[in-house]
């Protein structure tokens, strides 16, 4: 990421960037040393850097030193990992197993993306089906309460069930028959909803007996068609929703395994800026570790003492076989780190916009995969949510409802009773009096932290800074003060 991105990002996260003190360049129009690089992270109250250089010693002592000494010596017991990137020359040995690797999670996840897509597409198509078995319930179930409803389950008998006109031997094919022209009217103007009832309402018909023994078989198989006919949509109504549900949770897996696998890929990717660094040459055996951890102590009024460390690796991989494992080979790293300390007094607020600021990128990759399922709920609309949470899956999918908070309210004891009639009038008076006059309930205000308090945590973190640097310069037999 450049300089003038990286200082647009953080602005937009409500930080201030850092200047390099180490980078002072000669300004070209003024010949005076006055131009500063960015460094791409928040102002720190303190920072030191160190580098340490020896091409025979493992350079990962370094990193686990700081950590062993801020977890156990200063008492940073909250610890999270913010950075880890690798990048090695093309012609490494190192960098054909990173790209091995690389290519297990990828096959991996285009295979899992298929397989979303896929049961995605297939949402469309279950949703489609309960929404007509829905629509074709509604008849049924409104079969014994409307005629309107009746005469339409008729009609989708006729044409569904008998075939319409085509088929000689239904109402509409025997109605082209002599005598039997009035049989699509008795049927569809005759409403029983009983195969007991038939007899005695056809029977009381004025028509010859012929045609009656027709409608009465007519009518009976109508009947019987409804009952069963209702049971079976019913039963695969039921079926649908218990796979609609066994498809969303399948879907859910799927995108649950394969988060994982997104962060492997992006982490097993090379970094653009360290691939065309120079200290990265193709035809040596060199790679470039970028490392982050955020430490954080409890908070004192809601200020936590933080610190900062980065390292950054410029390495020699040495493939070493190891005997007792011997399907694996480990690289020992030999080379140059700096480690980059530096000290804030933060809110948990601001530690989690920084956490967001460095997630952009993961934050991208799971974005697309989340983006194609939240396009398909939004396509589905709340049909989908609906059906779901009758399945009895507890989703929510619509934007959720922003609840007002609840104020709270002062107790005044036993002379509650008493100021209950002085805030009654002041409810009856508050349109005409001065707003505010007769409020007696409390406003929480919202928390903002003093200077003094970030000074308290500032020191604080300073000092446990101090003694890391410094502590780990004695431990080294470097050169302290």
């Amino acid at each position: 990421m450049e300089n003038a991105d990286n200082n647009e990002t953080l602005s937009k996260f409500g930080f201030k960037e850092e200047i390099a003190e180490e980078a002072n360049i000669q300004s070209a129009n003024e010949g005076s040393f006055s131009q500063y690089l960015p460094t791409g992270y928040p102002e720190p109250v303190k920072r030191y850097r160190l580098m340490v250089e020896a091409f025979n010693l493992s350079i990962e002592e370094t990193y686990y030193w700081i950590l062993s000494q801020l977890r156990r010596d200063q008492s940073y017991q909250y610890i999270d990992k913010i950075t880890d990137v690798f990048s090695a020359s093309e012609q490494s040995a190192f960098w054909g197993a990173a790209q091995q690797r690389l290519s297990i999670q990828q096959d991996r996840v285009s295979q899992y993306m298929a397989a979303i897509g896929k049961m995605i597409k297939d949402l469309f198509q279950l949703v489609r089906e309960l929404r007509i078995i829905d629509e074709r319930l509604e008849i049924y179930q409104n079969w014994e309460k409307s005629k309107s409803a009746d005469v339409t389950l008729k009609g989708l008998y006729v044409d569904l069930v008998e075939g319409a006109s085509k088929n000689p031997s239904s109402v509409y094919g025997l109605a082209q028959q002599v005598g039997f022209t009035i049989l699509p009217d008795l049927f569809f103007n005759t409403h029983v909803y009983k195969t007991e009832d038939l007899d005695s309402v056809i029977d009381d018909m004025k028509y010859n007996k012929q045609v009656k023994n027709v409608l009465r078989r007519k009518l009976f198989a109508y009947v019987n068609w409804k009952i069963k006919t209702e049971k079976e949509l019913e039963d695969r109504r039921r079926f649908q929703l218990k796979y609609l549900r066994q498809h969303w949770d399948t879907i859910k897996m799927y995108m649950a395994w394969i988060k994982p696998h997104l962060r492997n890929i992006r982490r097993l990717q090379m970094k653009e800026k360290h691939i065309e660094s120079p200290d990265i040459i193709n035809a040596f055996e060199t790679s470039m570790i970028e490392i982050e951890i955020l430490a954080k102590k409890p908070s004192v009024k809601k200020i936590h003492p933080v610190i900062l460390a980065t390292f950054e690796f410029r390495t020699r991989p040495d493939m070493s076989f190891q005997q007792d494992q011997y399907a694996h080979k480990g690289p020992i790293h030999v080379g140059r780190v700096i480690a980059t300390l530096r000290s804030y007094a933060w809110t948990k607020e601001e530690i989690q916009k920084y956490k967001s600021y460095r997630d952009e990128e993961t934050m991208e990759l799971y974005g697309m995969l989340d983006g194609s399922v939240k396009a398909a709920m939004e396509a589905l609309g709340d049909e989908l949510e609906a059906y779901l949470k009758e399945a009895g899956e507890e989703l929510k999918i619509t934007k959720d409802k922003i609840e007002e908070p609840k104020k709270k309210k002062i107790n005044f004891g036993a002379l509650d009773p008493f100021i209950s009639i002085f805030k009654g009038f002041g409810e009856i008076f508050g349109a005409l009096g001065p707003t505010g006059l007769f409020n007696f309930e409390k406003k929480e205000k919202e928390y903002v932290p003093s200077k003094s308090d970030r000074k308290k945590a500032a020191k604080t973190a300073n000092v446990n800074l101090w003694l890391t640097y410094k502590n780990y310069k004695k431990a080294h037999k470097m050169i302290t003060w």
